[in-house]
């Protein structure tokens, strides 16, 4: 069926009493009501929390600045770095549905730059605004008249230019996960985005396209003095592209010539045909510090940190064989990086020094700062800091599963050597979402071993666990493979917490293929696909089961993007599931290689393209297998989905529906593979929540004994 907007009132209770009928029904309508009050006490819950969509840290280290989201678009905040003495700029313009975005900071930390939409047209197109912070009667400075899509603001460390990324004369956002257009017309000419680094002169707003229109960068910085830039690109289209990116060098000027510093294709070694990201140039401007790995998608970085020379060169892996996952980096001294990595579940904060091998070999040494069971992000970037110049302070966005997000501040004690050894002083600076309190229950990391593999993942209890109750439980894997859960306060939409509320153990867990345990760990699903990631999920099932009562005949499987690809591969390969919720999945490998508009990323995962060896891809294929499918499940997926696109929704669909399985498709129109639309991340989260109700009935039933 496709979504169509309605009044959402009443949207709980007719899809609960739609799923009070069947075999099921007088269960079903026993807690329908009861449920139905749960419902909207959970979505007004996830409603009240105002998310932060990024923080700035001054280069002295005594202001911040942040970006809070609002019913209206989104405003920014500067404060002391206690939070003092709080000021929202003051816009212009009084279109009340302006946004603000892309804070950051002068070098000299006197003023502010940012992206506003702000105009009296009420247009999309983002214009790039200054601030002069030391007066705060002054009003914003609109400095660029852009005709665009432009994000990812970056001030030249000389102060006379800011960069940016930017596609003339199209304000579409670009990324696998946005909407795709109508496919019509010319397929793969017509309207294919061009981005450029581009940059703004702070004096005249003369705007200068530095990259040539062939390429298409997804990440750059600037070199120390800001002569040079540094960047991953590919040539177009970019959607596809970003997983053969190479990294490019060039000087900061338009009409220069990018110089090729590291092929993944054609250099030796771990990085050999993988993903490069978030380049850095040393202090002294000879070397590139990046992170390089087996990666699912743009901006969910992970893998091991390498060094290549700025002049080109062999890349050299920093951390061979580490057991964690470096996700974001930045330099800290001349031989001195600090670097955020997922580790297991939770963030760890680490200051590595490079050092050099008898060989004359870089080699890092690590020293863990801290290790945070919290998600934390600046939002430039998936676990980004905000670092004061002096490397003392920094800032970040954090929440956890019992915690909404806050703007927080940390201070780094550094030995006599400048190198950061521990954290010291971490806390909330912002209560910008005091007092809204978790309807869900209490979080707990658990771990277990299968098959010589360590696996981590997260586990919900039910809102008012009684030990001496038994429970079902809902399984919730992540989307990738590449990433990994961390404890994470829930939007309105898909997710694992609001079924907690609602009486369910939910286990997140973190199996082979996940960011947490080094790259070994990462690539241990390699044209294994649904195999041996489930079996390390099940051993997560048996070993939760032996800990807390659940009731093996009452367990769920929901998932999102390739949480959804598990979600319709695992019933055809277990009856231990007993009813699903299937979200952004696929069904047929073959097909959808066919149908998607980023078939570059799967030879990296598969080892060969389709066309070269069909069979590994049909081994995972759960249309190949749907006659062994027993699960009631439930669809969803985005119209314009160009990651995971709607005919694999409808072709898993079409096969329950052969082979008598109930099962439900619902398309949300003009949503992608992330969806923005609220009225349909809200209908996602209540269908999703009446189908479990439906047959998962989360009442407790005595424990077993």
């Amino acid at each position: 069926m496709i979504f169509r907007p309605r009044r959402s009132l009443h949207l709980a209770t007719a899809l609960l009493a739609a799923a009070a009928s069947g075999s099921l029904q007088a269960a079903t309508a026993a807690i329908a009501a009861a449920t139905e009050a749960r419902v909207s006490a959970v979505l007004k819950t996830l409603e009240q929390a105002r998310p932060l969509e990024g923080v700035a840290i001054a280069p002295d280290g005594r202001q911040l600045a942040w970006v809070t989201k609002t019913t209206h678009g989104a405003r920014i905040t500067i404060a002391a770095r206690d939070g003092a003495q709080p000021r929202t700029i003051a816009l212009p313009a009084a279109n009340g549905n302006c946004s603000d975005s892309d804070v950051t900071w002068s070098p000299d930390g006197r003023t502010l730059a940012f992206l506003s939409n702000c105009a009296a047209s009420g247009t999309r197109q983002s214009n790039i605004d200054l601030l002069d912070t030391a007066d705060a009667h002054a009003s914003p400075r609109r400095l660029t008249d852009l005709q665009g899509y432009v994000h990812a603001l970056a001030w030249a460390p000389d102060g006379a230019r800011i960069g940016f990324l930017y596609v003339p004369g199209d304000t579409h956002r670009v990324g696998a996960l946005a909407a795709t257009r109508p496919q019509v017309g010319v397929i793969g000419v017509a309207g294919v985005a061009h981005q450029r680094v581009a940059s703004a002169d702070v004096r005249s707003g003369r705007v200068s396209l530095l990259t040539p229109a062939a390429l298409f960068p997804y990440e750059f910085s600037w070199s120390p003095h800001a002569r040079r830039i540094t960047y991953a690109a590919a040539p177009p289209p970019g959607d596809d592209n970003w997983w053969i990116a190479q990294l490019y060098v060039q000087d900061a000027q338009p009409d220069a010539k990018p110089v090729v510093v590291v092929d993944p294709d054609t250099v030796a070694g771990p990085l050999h045909g993988l993903q490069i990201a978030l380049p850095r140039f040393s202090p002294d401007g000879r070397d590139i510090a990046f992170i390089g790995g087996l990666m699912s998608d743009q901006g969910v970085t992970g893998g091991d940190i390498y060094l290549a020379p700025a002049s080109g060169g062999a890349p050299v892996n920093l951390t061979p064989g580490i057991g964690i996952t470096p996700s974001w980096l930045t330099w800290t001294g001349a031989d001195r990086l600090l670097v955020s990595s997922f580790a297991g579940g939770s963030t760890r904060l680490s200051g590595f020094v490079i050092a050099r091998d008898a060989q004359g070999r870089p080699l890092a040494r690590e020293h863990d700062l801290a290790t945070v069971p919290a998600a934390l992000t600046a939002g430039t970037a998936m676990s980004s800091l905000a670092v004061a110049a002096n490397h003392r302070t920094i800032a970040f966005v954090r929440s956890t599963f019992s915690e909404p997000p806050e703007v927080w501040t940390a201070a780094l004690a550094t030995d006599a050597a400048g190198t950061p050894i521990r954290l010291d002083a971490m806390h909330a600076v912002t209560r910008i979402n005091a007092g809204i309190r978790p309807l869900w229950g209490r979080a707990e990391s658990v771990h277990w071993m299968n098959q010589g593999f360590h696996v981590q993942g997260w586990l919900l209890y039910p809102a008012g666990y009684d030990p001496h109750k038994s429970y079902p439980l809902i399984v919730s894997v992540h989307g990738g493979p590449s990433y990994a859960v961390q404890p994470r306060w829930p939007g309105v939409g898909y997710g694992g917490a609001p079924l907690s509320a609602m009486g369910y153990f939910v286990l997140f867990p973190n199996p082979r293929g996940s960011f947490g345990q080094g790259e070994a760990f990462t690539r241990a699903n390699r044209k294994d696909f649904g195999y041996g990631d489930l079996r390390d999920i099940l051993a997560g099932v048996d070993a939760v089961e032996k800990r807390v009562p659940v009731d093996d005949h009452r367990l769920g499987l929901t998932g999102w993007s390739y949480g959804g690809f598990m979600t319709m591969f695992a019933p055809t390969q277990t009856r231990r599931f007993r009813a699903a919720v299937a979200g952004a999945g696929l069904s047929d490998w073959l097909s959808y290689t066919g149908e998607n508009s980023i078939d570059q990323w799967m030879t990296p995962f598969f080892g060969a393209s389709v066309y070269d060896d069909p069979a590994v891809y049909a081994r995972s294929s759960a249309i190949n297998f749907i006659r062994q499918d027993k699960t009631p499940t439930l669809l969803v997926v985005g119209q314009y989905d160009a990651e995971c696109p709607a005919p694999q929704s409808f072709e898993f669909w079409h096969g329950l529906k052969a082979m008598g399985v109930p099962t439900e498709l619902v398309v949300y129109p003009d949503e992608g593979h992330g969806f923005v639309d609220p009225a349909h991340r809200r209908d996602v989260l209540v269908r999703a929540l009446a189908w479990f109700a439906r047959y998962l009935p989360p009442s407790a039933a005595p424990a077993r004994h």
